[in-house]
C-alpha cells in the first residue's frame, strides 16, 4: 500500500479546477433595500447576465483569456478565467419588478427593493 501525503493546496494547481471560479459576494441590508456586491474584475459588462425569475436571482458571466497569454509564454498563470454562475433564493420581501444593477470598477452592484408591505411602519397607539 502507497501512503499518498495530504496537500491541502494541490487542488489550486489541479487542472480540474482551471476555469472554475466563483466571484465572492456580500449581501446587505439598509432600510429599504437588499444589497448584494459580486466582485467580478476583468469581466466585460457586456459578459454579465442578471436574472431574476421564480424567486431565484442568477448572476452568470464569463472573464475571457487574455489573448497574448497562452501556456508557451507563461511563466505562471494564477488567475482563473471562464464561466461563472451564482443563484440566490429571493425572500418574498422583495419587489423583483424594481431591481436595479450597476457595475463599476469590477464591482456588480444589485438592489432588490423591498416590498412596499416589507417595510416597518410605525403604528399610532390612540387614547382609549
Amino acid at each position: 500500500m502507497t501512503l499518498v501525503r495530504w496537500d491541502p493546496l494541490r487542488m489550486l494547481n489541479d487542472e480540474a479546477t482551471y476555469g472554475a471560479w466563483v466571484p465572492p459576494v456580500d449581501i446587505f441590508q439598509d432600510k429599504d433595500n437588499l444589497v448584494l456586491r459580486a466582485e467580478v474584475p476583468g469581466v466585460d459588462k457586456a459578459n454579465i447576465d442578471v436574472r431574476v425569475e421564480n424567486g431565484v436571482l442568477t448572476l452568470q458571466g464569463e472573464r475571457k483569456t487574455d489573448a497574448d497569454l497562452d501556456d508557451k509564454n507563461a511563466f505562471r498563470r494564477e488567475r482563473i478565467f471562464g464561466r461563472f454562475i451564482r443563484s440566490f433564493t429571493l425572500p418574498t420581501t422583495v419587489d423583483a419588478s424594481r431591481i436595479t444593477a450597476r457595475y463599476r470598477d469590477g464591482v456588480l452592484e444589485i438592489v432588490l427593493p423591498k416590498a412596499e408591505a416589507a417595510k416597518p411602519k410605525k403604528v399610532e397607539i390612540q387614547a382609549a
